[in-house]
């Protein structure tokens, strides 16, 4: 069962770009990595999922229900966390994030304790006296303190010091230990890749690749650096050509024999190919869609 799912979404701020034709599909139990830099239409993405902005056009369901016709069921089965933490000044921590469980007429003060002394955060202080990561924190427990059967986090560790984003971490896989699905934005390639199942690319509103992490990362492709000399001669399957003062690299889609013996009349000092990781395969993939 797809949790997410969309067809041709598609959202224009006037003649401004939000997002185009994106279809997109989550899956029950996972935790789903959507990648892009800013400005790619991450969060455009979620908020017209969750109602917040409506579709120019295209369609989009969350639990086989309609996001702009069902927009009240499916919020109370959503936990939400919003890039930007904004709360009502001159509350306290406390009165935050019961205001939010009052809002969803659930008492959750039992997760909630729980979940602030995970985060190490004080629920008597005031909002305004909050860094961002504690602000980032607040955000946190009120998107899980109701335990919904889908999260969705908008570039939730930014903020957060690593320990933090660690323990931010820990409590998404119980969750999804529990089959709660997770939909993550990020521009962290690092933590998509360690913690995410599948992944989607995103570049100029458009979503350009879709797949497992896991497939993502065994790309035939093969990062090569390349010491002691000044230019490459010209080798079919050669892609994202970079220099440095000292060292040239590239992405390498071809026959590793066939490279070598290009190479093998230069004067290379060092000559390094790994298989690349996935900051690497998303630099491919933005510059192949170019």
């Amino acid at each position: 069962m797809n949790v997410i799912e969309t067809k041709g979404l598609t959202k224009y701020y006037g003649k401004s770009r939000g997002i185009i034709d994106v279809n997109l599909s989550v899956g029950e139990g996972d935790i789903f990595g959507f990648i892009g830099p800013n400005g790619a239409g991450k969060s455009t993405t979620i908020r017209t999922l969750l109602g917040l902005i409506s579709p120019t056009k295209g369609s989009g369901t969350i639990f086989g229900m309609d996001i702009t016709k069902d927009t009240g069921k499916i919020l109370r089965r959503v936990g939400y966390m919003p890039s930007e933490a904004m709360f009502y000044p001159g509350m306290r921590v406390d009165e935050t994030i019961r205001l939010a469980a009052d809002l969803r007429k659930k008492d959750c003060s039992r997760e909630a304790k729980a979940l602030c002394e995970r985060l190490q955060l004080s629920p008597s202080k005031k909002i305004e006296e909050l860094s961002l990561g504690n602000r980032k924190k607040v955000s946190i427990v009120c998107a899980m303190q109701h335990e919904p059967d889908l999260y969705i986090f908008d570039e939730p560790t930014s903020g957060l010091d690593p320990l933090m984003q660690q323990e931010f971490f820990k409590l998404i896989k119980e969750k999804n230990d529990k089959n709660a699905t997770v939909f993550l934005s990020s521009h962290v390639l690092g933590e998509i890749q360690k913690y995410c199942i599948h992944a989607g690319i995103v570049k100029d509103g458009k979503l350009i690749m879709v797949n497992t992490v896991e497939e993502m990362s065994k790309s035939t492709a093969k990062q090569v650096v390349v010491h002691g000399i000044e230019n490459l001669p010209t080798i079919a399957g050669i892609v994202n050509m970079e220099k440095s003062e000292d060292h040239i690299s590239f992405m390498y889609q071809g026959e590793i024999p066939l490279l070598i013996s290009a190479f093998n009349q230069l004067p290379i000092t060092n000559l390094t190919i790994t298989d690349p990781d996935l900051e690497d395969i998303f630099m491919h993939f933005y510059k192949e869609a170019e």
